[in-house]
């Protein structure tokens, strides 16, 4: 495979185009990655023995399902069983290449957790923000001002251990996701062997981290740093209207923002591997 090297502006192109292919058909790609959600949590949720393991063999052709939606719109085909299984069913499918996909997978996640305990202290990243999801928004938002008096100083702690754990935790994630950012799309569609694949996309990413660099940027400001801004200038002027506030910018992110992106993955993935022939070859 050949991999093109881009200028850093291209990640920013990718989250434009990403919200230009969304625009020509929201409901299938909003559809398609509202079920890649509810999916990713159910089986974490209803199936808290077996869920972690199943979940990491299934994410490459769940993501491949999402994209053969986005490429069908980016081709103007009509979404059908043929179109959405592209890549894992039929005469061109792998689907038993993206099963030893996703076992690497699962290999890859079971080495993260390791990692992750060996280096923590004990330290859950993830509960104090399970807590605080489980809380009313308006319980929620106030939840940290309100912790005063002899404990305060004991939970501020709390607070940075479990901050310092997640930065670490998504430190140690980086290779993993660097490895499997193109590797379904290489598999399913270019029927590239797992192994190869995440060589390839391990490749694609360091030739372009300047392109991915920016794109991180751009999609922390878009789905970070604008809606706090708008959620903490409401609060300045109407303090009441928070809550109401802070659903809407839920409904917001899942609805408008989470199909961008998907559709951007999509979208650095064709730029990478298989420009279009109108396109401007740029090199670094």
């Amino acid at each position: 495979m050949q991999a093109r090297r881009l200028p850093a502006a291209r990640g920013t192109y990718w989250l434009l185009e990403g919200f230009r292919l969304f625009r020509r058909n929201p409901p299938l790609i909003t559809a398609l990655t509202l079920l890649y959600l509810l999916l990713v949590q159910g089986v974490a949720v209803l199936l808290p023995g077996i869920g972690p393991i199943l979940l990491p063999l299934a994410l490459p052709a769940l993501t491949l399902i999402v994209a053969n939606g986005c490429r069908l719109v980016d081709e103007g085909l009509a979404p059908g069983k043929a179109t959405l299984l592209r890549g894992l069913i039929g005469r061109e499918g792998n689907g038993l290449a993206m099963l030893r996909l996703g076992l690497l997978q699962l290999i890859g996640a079971l080495i993260l957790v390791w990692l992750n305990s060996v280096l923590g202290n004990g330290v859950d990243p993830f509960s104090s923000l399970e807590h605080a999801a489980s809380l009313p928004p308006e319980v929620a938002g106030v939840a940290g001002t309100a912790a005063v008096g002899a404990g305060a100083a004991a939970t501020a702690t709390k607070d940075a251990d479990v901050l310092g754990a997640l930065l670490r935790l998504m430190l140690l994630a980086t290779p993993l996701i660097i490895a499997f950012w193109f590797a379904p799309f290489l598999t399913g569609w270019d029927r590239v062997s797992p192994l190869k694949s995440m060589f390839f996309s391990i490749v694609a990413s360091w030739r372009n981290w300047r392109a991915f660099v920016m794109f991180t940027f751009a999609a922390v400001v878009v789905a970070g740093v604008v809606p706090g801004l708008l959620l903490i200038l409401v609060s300045q002027i109407a303090g009441a209207a928070t809550s109401v506030a802070f659903i809407a910018m839920r409904m917001l992110l899942v609805f408008l923002v989470a199909p961008v992106l998907t559709a951007s993955i999509y979208i650095s993935y064709r730029d990478i591997f298989h420009p279009r022939p109108g396109e401007i070859n740029e090199s670094a």
